[in-house]
């Protein structure tokens, strides 16, 4: 029996009705499946988060291979399948929570997950910024257009997030998804997407609340140049030209490290009417 009809002949058993409104969309493709544990690299002694588990579709492969994994689930409806898809596990450790909100591990971990598409931008900041420790890695299956705009090199579609990923590591697409890799199908096309994280984020933390700072007001416009929105403010347009940056940029167009030294310039001058 292939995944989709196990997944179908599953959930038909047991009267499973999926809330899409929790973003509900159950991976029915062998093949995406194998993309996303091969993705994450995960190695025996691997501590892995799957955020969303559902009834275990993703969890089931990374019991496989981890030394342990915690999922996260938020509907309750499901904690009894996920048991009853998966078998009787030692290395599981089932929490029933929001993810948003369930505190990370303080030791090394990695997440991998198909998770509600609508959660994206929080689950990386809660990730990133408001756990003890960064994860290793991410590998997550998300919506496309989302991912191609975290992974942007050209300076055309980057965003917020594009910024927020690449402080903490380096993302890359694995492959596309088709919405009929789902049961039921979501209205969108899907990507999985591998983020290996550094050492330590290329910034400290005081330099970073910055960059978030500028970034929100560059992007506010995004198709405004820079000299409409940071130039605005108290020598903003002395402090891009200092730093080569032409002020008809769009934000954009503007690399980490570019904002970075942003940053930093305002950081130099705490009492300058800094945004």
């Amino acid at each position: 029996m292939d995944l989709a009809q196990r997944v179908r002949q599953f959930c038909s058993a047991h009267a499973l009705k999926l809330n899409t409104n929790l973003g509900q969309h159950f991976l029915i493709d062998a093949s995406v499946l194998d993309a996303i544990v091969s993705a994450a690299t995960i190695r025996s002694d691997d501590a892995i988060v799957e955020i969303g588990p559902g009834i275990g579709i993703l969890t089931e492969q990374l019991l496989k291979k981890a030394a342990r994994v915690t999922a996260i689930e938020l509907d309750e409806r499901l904690l009894p399948l996920l048991d009853a898809f998966v078998g009787e596990r030692s290395n599981l450790t089932v929490i029933r929570g929001n993810a948003l909100s369930v505190p990370f591990p303080e030791t090394s971990y990695k997440i991998v997950a198909n998770i509600p598409y609508h959660i994206t931008s929080p689950l990386l900041r809660h990730a990133f910024l408001e756990s003890p420790i960064p994860p290793l890695s991410l590998t997550l299956l998300i919506q496309r257009e989302v991912a191609e705009k975290i992974c942007d090199d050209s300076g055309k579609d980057a965003g917020l997030l594009t910024i927020l990923v690449r402080l903490f590591g380096m993302p890359r697409l694995v492959r596309f998804v088709p919405s009929e890799a789902f049961l039921p199908p979501p209205e969108v096309e899907s990507a999985v997407l591998s983020i290996d994280c550094f050492p330590a984020p290329l910034t400290d933390r005081k330099t970073m609340e910055q960059v978030f700072r500028l970034t929100k007001i560059g992007f506010s416009q995004k198709r405004k140049m820079l000299s409409n929105t940071i130039g605005k403010f108290h020598q903003g347009m002395e402090r891009l030209k200092a730093l080569g940056i032409d002020p008809k940029r769009r934000p954009q167009t503007l690399s980490v490290s570019e904002w970075i030294h942003l940053a930093q310039s305002w950081g130099e001058d705490e009492d300058d009417g800094t945004p």
